[in-house]
């Protein structure tokens, strides 16, 4: 009987070594990433001491009175703990006591989170001794002007009120712009109306792809700009979710060979002709409404017959979003999003939109995330897409469409089996960190 061993599940909580037993006569591709052996502490000070373009923390904190750090939140698998006391004892160096720091949680629009979500993100020593506060999208902010593509900044009061600002983030793969990371840490601390009017004046740029010229990624540069967010600290992390490369320094310098490195790192072709998918969603299965968005890329482009497989624990249920939801979402909720759109593209390019929606074909629906120019599906799906839970005492999950969820391994191995006529030579195609691959497009 063939088995997969080396995944993990359930981030954020626990961690856990997953094992994976398949039928016989089942040929199993495993597209696992080639990265590198976690950092010793040594590595990552030195990554902090040597920082790109700039110089360390300590020197460029000295003589401050607020300084705010941004984490993200626990939607993305930063552990930003493993790095948070080489950075307290920056500002040590620079004179600056950690009760003195204040640690901003940039949750976008990915709903309130919990103290105890903080504390796992920045860890023991400053959960206890820096001051933490949680970004709340939908509460009021301080204006900080316009990009030049008109652009509103809206940033956390917190945040604007800093005299030195230091990020902790990573750059993981993203529809809308590539790449999430660098500069786009900032969009987490903004309004939800800043929010939206991002991501609603630009094209996506695609799965994973880093394009010479970007006007979403220009446009979060400005914002980066404005908010003062000029130093960032960056991890790349292994299919264990432990620091394997780290960076810091002027993000706007390093961060396009930063995409290059991650681009490479974590490559992975596309399922082709596989009987079977298998996308492990780990290290971003904290809820489902994240597994989806940003673990099912290669369901987009599995044959039509395939069967489908996402391993997630959900260990905090259905998740939230606030721009796109997954769950519960409002009646107007989809015309809403398009006035949105509009109004954020302005009359010349919402009339050529619009003319756009009138003579295109037919959208297919899916539960997967919204089509981009690098995911673009290769037909209907025969089959729903089985969802094997690992966390059996998590919060329950609603009904999702497309969806078939379990808590056995057995019973979706026998489903597939089904869906495949019994089949005893399938081939699968096995994504061991799904969230972080990049395809051959």
């Amino acid at each position: 009987m063939p088995r997969i061993e080396g995944l993990r599940t359930a981030a954020w909580h626990g961690d856990l070594p997953l094992a994976l037993d398949f039928p016989d006569g089942w040929e199993i591709t495993a597209h696992w990433p080639r990265t590198s052996p976690p950092l010793d502490d040594a590595a990552l000070r030195a990554a902090l001491e040597h920082p790109i373009g700039q110089p360390p923390i300590h020197a460029l904190c000295r003589g401050k009175s607020h300084p705010v750090i941004i984490v993200d939140d626990l939607c993305r698998p930063t552990p930003a703990s493993r790095v948070m006391p080489f950075v307290l004892d920056q500002f040590r160096q620079g004179g600056i006591a950690a009760n003195q720091i204040t640690i901003v949680m940039a949750t976008g629009t990915h709903g309130l989170t919990s103290s105890d979500w903080v504390a796992k993100k920045v860890g023991p020593e400053a959960a206890s001794a820096c001051r933490l506060v949680t970004h709340d999208s939908r509460r009021s902010g301080v204006r900080l002007g316009f990009t030049p593509a008109g652009t509103p900044v809206i940033a956390n009061r917190e945040v604007a009120a800093a005299d030195f600002l230091v990020g902790i983030g990573g750059i993981y793969p993203s529809g809308n712009t590539g790449f999430g990371g660098g500069a786009k840490l900032a969009l987490g601390v903004l309004t939800l109306g800043c929010i939206a009017c991002l991501h609603n004046r630009h094209p996506d740029v695609g799965w994973g792809l880093a394009p010479r010229n970007s006007s979403f990624r220009d446009d979060l540069d400005a914002v980066c700009r404005l908010v003062k967010l000029d130093t960032i600290l960056t991890l790349h992390i292994n299919h264990h979710r432990e620091v394997a490369r780290a960076i810091s320094g002027d993000h706007f310098r390093y961060f396009p060979g930063e995409v290059s490195f991650a681009r490479a790192r974590f490559a992975a072709p596309l399922p082709a002709d596989a009987d079977v998918v298998l996308c492990n969603t780990y290290p971003i299965d904290v809820s489902l409404t994240f597994a989806r968005s940003k673990g099912m890329v290669p369901f987009l482009h599995a044959p039509p017959t395939a069967s489908r497989i996402a391993i997630a624990a959900c260990s905090e249920g259905p998740g939230v979003h606030g721009l796109f939801p997954v769950f519960d979402v409002p009646f107007f909720h989809p015309r809403r999003v398009h006035l949105r759109r509009l109004a954020a593209l302005g009359p010349a390019h919402a009339l050529r939109a619009v003319a756009r929606r009138i003579f295109s074909k037919p959208h297919l629906h899916t539960p997967l995330q919204k089509s981009s120019p690098a995911a673009r599906r290769v037909g209907t799906p025969t089959h729903p897409i089985w969802l094997y839970r690992t966390a059996a005492h998590a919060p329950p999950l609603p009904r999702a469409r497309g969806f078939a969820v379990s808590l056995s391994w057995a019973e979706v191995i026998n489903a597939v089996m089904q869906e495949q006529g019994d089949r005893r030579n399938l081939r699968v195609a096995l994504y061991p960190c799904a969230p972080l691959q990049c395809f051959d497009m």
